[in-house]
């Protein structure tokens, strides 16, 4: 189901939907658990966020980011950047695993405001730097990247590298 999906509706709208998805669900969590005390029925307004968060994370930040970075490589640094990306996916969910029950202790009910902001910087991430690679050869996607405009300095630094090669 997820294949059919993702090729119909594409890789980076998924992506973005699914982040703010995680996002309003870590929000309604925050309001839940902060309210828990005040009003009973916010134990289901929790439940049905968590529900949500897993829900939306299945649908675009679980499976997305491996469709992205293997069309984002040719053929030959593809595996070594799958193999960072699961490195770094693996770091981030082992440290969240060991430092979620001290962040919690520490932040209480407001814990997934840490987790709302993070999202809201990765949709912000996702929404200005990713680009759609549904249907797209590596060439094309290349190309997309080398059309954006580099920043003066890095300009100036690449003409000093092209520079350094024709002497």
């Amino acid at each position: 189901l997820q294949v059919f999906l993702v090729e119909k509706a594409g890789r980076r709208s998924l992506f973005l939907a699914g982040l703010m998805g995680m996002l309003i669900s870590a929000v309604a969590m925050t309001v839940g658990l902060a309210l828990l005390s005040q009003f009973a029925w916010m134990s289901y307004v929790s439940m049905v966020a968590i529900f949500l968060f897993v829900i939306f994370f299945e649908v675009g930040p679980g499976p997305i980011p491996w469709f992205i970075v293997a069309e984002l490589f040719s053929q030959g640094p593809r595996p070594a950047a799958i193999a960072i990306a699961s490195f770094c996916n693996w770091a981030c969910n082992f440290i969240v695993g060991m430092c979620f029950q001290y962040i919690a202790d520490l932040c209480g009910p407001y814990v997934f405001v840490i987790f709302a902001a993070l999202l809201l910087v990765f949709f912000l991430f996702a929404y200005f730097k990713v680009p759609e690679t549904k249907g797209k050869s590596f060439e094309e996607i290349a190309a997309a990247f080398r059309r954006k405009k580099l920043p003066a300095k890095a300009m100036t630094e690449l003409e000093d590298l092209r520079g350094s090669e024709e002497a």
